[in-house]
């Protein structure tokens, strides 16, 4: 069922969603659903050999007073457009943001490739290449980067919750990480759809059947104290989401497969 606001029609049962942080955010904790991801600071605790630039996690309050240019994005959200600034001055004031909210703070780098891998139980379930020297490029992952990148995706599992999106990037000849992003909230590009599904269903799903390991990895519910000790206050554009629901007792009717 595709919804086109937050409003959920009477009597659904959810049992997954693919969807914006938002969305997610306004109907995951009724629903009961978890949504895993990233640690927020998880880019930036990562070896500089892992990412191949320095990646700095910052209060934003400490980010506006940056008078240098640097790539800056917010951990797990899409609320703080992820771009170059020239500096601290242009990030989003006091009257739009939290002085806590958490920000990256990246070294510029330019990436000659950038693929997207879904990852589940420390495997590449399904992956794609979808940039190349900055543009737009959707092809299959290249053997050559293929072993490079499962061996990434496997030293990381332990870091990460059993369902996930890493993208990762060719940085002056090496294949590096780019960052991590929540399943359900990502796209496809040239993977299979069906696979890719496989993490999504995993990676959103209900919190009855969370794996123990996942438990450190779930998205906290607004209002909720959380490790990020942030506020998500930017608004982000309304936009479509899925669910993948059932239909209430006595069906039970499992969520399609595309």
């Amino acid at each position: 069922m595709q919804l086109p606001a937050f409003d959920l029609p009477e009597g659904i049962a959810a049992e997954h969603l693919h969807a914006g942080p938002t969305f997610a955010d306004a109907v995951a904790p009724s629903l009961g659903i978890a949504c895993l991801e990233a640690p927020p600071t998880w880019l930036a605790d990562l070896p500089r050999e892992v990412v191949g630039r320095t990646i700095t996690a910052m209060p934003i309050r400490d980010a506006w007073t940056l008078r240098y240019p640097a790539f800056i994005k917010a951990p797990n959200d899409k609320s703080l457009r992820a771009m170059v600034y020239t500096d601290g001055t242009r990030l989003p004031g006091a009257d739009a943001v939290d002085l806590d909210t958490l920000v990256l703070v990246a070294e510029i780098v330019s990436f000659t490739a950038e693929f997207r891998l879904y990852a589940l139980d420390g495997t590449i379930h399904t992956s794609s290449q979808y940039s190349a020297h900055g543009g737009r490029c959707l092809a299959p992952l290249p053997d050559d980067v293929a072993s490079a990148a499962a061996a990434l995706i496997r030293d990381l599992a332990e870091t990460l919750p059993s369902a996930i999106v890493v993208d990762v990037g060719l940085l002056d000849d090496r294949l590096v990480v780019i960052e991590a992003n929540a399943a359900w909230a990502s796209g496809t590009y040239a993977c299979d759809v069906d696979r890719a599904l496989d993490v999504i269903l995993r990676a959103a799903g209900p919190v009855a059947g969370l794996l123990r390991r996942d438990e450190a990895f779930t998205r906290p519910v607004p209002g909720q104290p959380s490790s990020q000790g942030t506020r998500r206050t930017i608004s982000e554009p309304a936009r479509a989401a899925t669910v993948a629901h059932r239909e209430p007792p006595p069906s039970e009717a499992r969520p399609a497969r595309r």
